[in-house]
């Protein structure tokens, strides 16, 4: 019961939601050259949460989608949302960016994730009517038995008591920072008899050091879990015993804070000092989203929203009882009786199976890794071998995210241990992983590893690797570029490619692009001597640009037409999509695979071909770049980390390979027509972006499962 009787404060949040979406629909899609990128985003995430809602797909990985959900949208919030805020106060040069109004995005995105926060409600409740049917039961603070009490206390008592200090913040002048990523207990003191005025507390939930789930003592055969906050609750009567208060109202609330580094390009600061400045910033970063429990009472809402500065033009969203479902990743799988998934495990590439030399087989033939249905481990073993080998001069290699416990760092560690020149190009601005590649960068330098901290106002996005061995009077050279990040354990979760070979064109484009890393100047010249290797920002959106006239050219010539497949995670540069439009009213034949944001229309009355895109949402994340060109019989197939987005083409470093090997070839163009042709995790991406599931044909084709027993036949040939 509420200690308030004034009306919700999320009606008029939801009521003024209902009055935005309604309003946005007056500008339809067909007035817009593009889908807006954040639009398409949520989009996007809406297909997390349909995992999320599928039947299908086993309980705990259902819980661990809510959970990747609630994590990208706290992303989308820190970065998306908090830089269209300051594009409002840019003005008109702001809506020449966006070709529109940042406000009429921000009210969109305000009903979309309103909307999106009810569905996530709706799937959470039935996933908790499931857990009761296994026996698994989430207690509240209400639901505990003697045993469990006692349990509570005590744990309480022995670990938490100690890492708490609630607030008595109607005491406090100045409001405290209320951290982002981080819970807080909003707290309403009062007395059974009303002889004193309420009071407001506030307590952080301290997940950073303790589990968020505690599992605990239950009846045979069941698993009984509560949630940290939830113990805090039980324990509110001993918190404030001595302020003589006996009734509480409590309520889990959130802040999500603007993320963006803001770095800027003056040359004559040490970018290490930015990072650090900016990484103390972050924490203070304005207020982009408030979320709370709904049942919050009101008059607590009011007073939090106007000690924080926010009003209801702000992005307040209303949900249920529990927030950071981020956490929910990392649910307790011990509680789970079928948690084994007995199913598909990396195996090692067939030619490095019984190899004694990674480096010679690769010096041998060009090798492609499809991971994670191929090993991570071939990485690690060349880069070991490479480490010990006598012959071996120097290691060459791009770190952009690295493993926690990173078995590449030490492999090159000990490649420096045994004499090696090794090189390391190690982007400190990738995002949210700043602080830990400051740590990577100290550890490298202290073990005598040649650290390159990357070029001002570029990012460095590249997967290169390049390995110099000397056989006498000969130097050789073998290495790889990767469409993902060096880091063994993404690779256990990520669909990407790595091309491994020893293509003398190829090492010299690699090495081209480690001398433009290097030279102090970063004069960009020195890319223009690359004979294989499109690079960004130099000439790679014009490499594409190409290769889509060609095919249109053909397609008008009607010569062979034009045709084309494109796999990438994003796609959202203004040039290239118009080309892409461009290629469908001459009838090219385009085929995408977009995994994320896609701001291309893909049908039009006007055009002689509709384009065909399709998203894969699935146990794995769909991580590689793809891209082949029909070229009238003279196909061209390339892999890359480059996205078609205005980041990754002008302000990044990336590179693209072509694939020059017949059979890698076509093995590439068979997981295409694999993923193509799936009929049970491919969404149609439509004007609309509605997320229809794709369902054509009378065979279900689960493209990962299919690429896994197609890759594994060709194991056992």
């Amino acid at each position: 019961m509420r200690l308030s009787t004034s009306e919700p404060f999320e009606t008029i949040i939801q009521d003024q939601a209902m009055e935005k979406k309604i309003n946005s629909k007056k500008k339809t899609p067909a007035k817009r050259k593009m889908i807006p990128r954040d639009i398409s985003w949520l989009a996007f995430n809406a297909r997390v949460l349909q995992e999320a809602s599928d039947a299908s797909v086993p309980l705990h990985e259902r819980i661990r989608f809510l959970g990747i959900f609630s994590n990208n949208l706290d992303e989308f919030f820190r970065v998306r949302v908090a830089t269209l805020k300051r594009m409002l106060t840019v003005g008109k040069s702001a809506r020449m960016h966006l070709e529109e109004n940042p406000e009429q995005i921000l009210e969109e995105i305000q009903s979309i994730v309103i909307d999106q926060q009810r569905e996530f409600d709706r799937i959470w409740e039935g996933i908790e009517g499931e857990l009761k049917e296994q026996k698994i039961f989430i207690r509240t603070e209400k639901h505990l038995n003697k045993e469990q009490q006692k349990f509570v206390l005590n744990y309480f008592n022995e670990e938490v008591r100690t890492n708490i200090i609630p607030l008595m913040i109607e005491s406090i002048q100045h409001f405290p920072f209320l951290r982002d990523k981080s819970i807080y207990l909003a707290v309403v003191l009062a007395r059974q008899d009303n002889s004193v005025r309420q009071k407001f507390a506030l307590i952080e939930i301290p997940t950073t050091v303790l589990p968020r789930f505690i599992i605990l003592p239950a009846k045979e055969g069941e698993q009984d879990i509560i949630l940290m906050e939830d113990l805090v609750r039980f324990c509110l009567p001993h918190i404030f015993s001595f302020f003589g208060y006996d009734k509480f109202l409590s309520h889990i609330i959130k802040v999500t804070r603007d993320a963006e580094l803001d770095i800027d390009n003056d040359i004559s600061t040490s970018l290490i000092h930015q990072l650090e400045k900016g990484l103390k910033d972050r924490r203070k970063g304005k207020p982009v989203r408030f979320v709370y429990d709904k049942d919050i009472d009101p008059l607590l809402l009011e007073y939090l929203m106007r000690r924080l500065g926010l009003s209801k033009k702000d992005n307040l969203i209303p949900g249920a009882r529990i927030h950071n479902f981020k956490d929910f990743m990392d649910f307790p799988s011990s509680v789970f009786s079928d948690r084994i998934n007995p199913a598909r495990k990396s195996f090692i590439h067939p030619l490095f199976a019984n190899a004694t030399s990674v480096m010679h087989v690769i010096q041998t033939k060009d090798v492609m890794l499809h991971l994670p249905y191929h090993s991570f481990d071939t990485i690690i073993d060349l880069l070991r071998e490479a480490a010990i080998d006598p012959n071996v001069i120097s290691i060459k290699i791009t770190a952009y995210r690295l493993a926690r416990n990173s078995r590449i760092v030490n492999a090159l560690t000990n490649a420096v241990r045994n004499g090696k020149q090794v090189t390391v190009a190690l982007e400190l601005r990738a995002r949210f992983n700043e602080a830990e590649n400051l740590v990577w960068k100290s550890r490298l330098e202290d073990e005598g590893v040649k650290v390159l901290i990357g070029i001002p106002g570029l990012k460095m996005h590249a997967k290169l690797c390049v390995i110099r061995k000397r056989i006498g009077i000969k130097t050789v050279q073998c290495g790889f570029v990767s469409t993902g990040n060096l880091n063994e354990k993404t690779a256990r979760v990520y669909g990407d490619h790595c091309l491994l070979t020893a293509n003398r064109n190829i090492m010299a484009d690699i090495n081209r692009v480690f001398s433009y890393l290097e030279n102090p100047k970063h004069d960009i010249k020195i890319l223009e001597a690359c004979k294989m290797l499109p690079v960004s920002p130099f000439n790679m959106r014009s490499f594409f640009a190409r290769m889509v006239d060609r095919e249109i050219k053909l397609a008008n010539q009607k010569k062979n037409g034009g045709s084309m497949i494109i796999k990438m995670n994003s796609l959202s540069d203004p040039d290239l999509i118009n080309r892409l439009y461009e290629a469908a009213r001459s009838g090219v034949n385009i085929k995408m695979i977009i995994r994320g944001i896609c701001c291309a229309y893909t049908e039009n009355k006007k055009w002689k071909k509709d384009i065909e895109a399709i998203s894969i949402v699935d146990e794995y994340l769909e991580h590689a770049r793809v891209f082949v060109f029909h070229q009238g019989g003279k196909e061209q197939i390339y892999i890359s980390s480059c996205d078609w987005m205005l980041r990754n083409l002008d302000h990044r470093v990336e590179v693209a390979v072509p694939i020059l090997d017949p059979e890698i070839q076509q093995e590439l163009k068979d997981i295409l027509a694999i993923q193509l042709s799936g009929n049970v995790k491919a969404r149609i991406l439509d004007n609309e972006q509605n997320n229809e599931y794709k369902r054509e044909g009378s065979k279900k084709i689960r493209s990962q499962i299919e690429i896994f027993r197609y890759l594994h036949e060709k194991q056992y040939k």
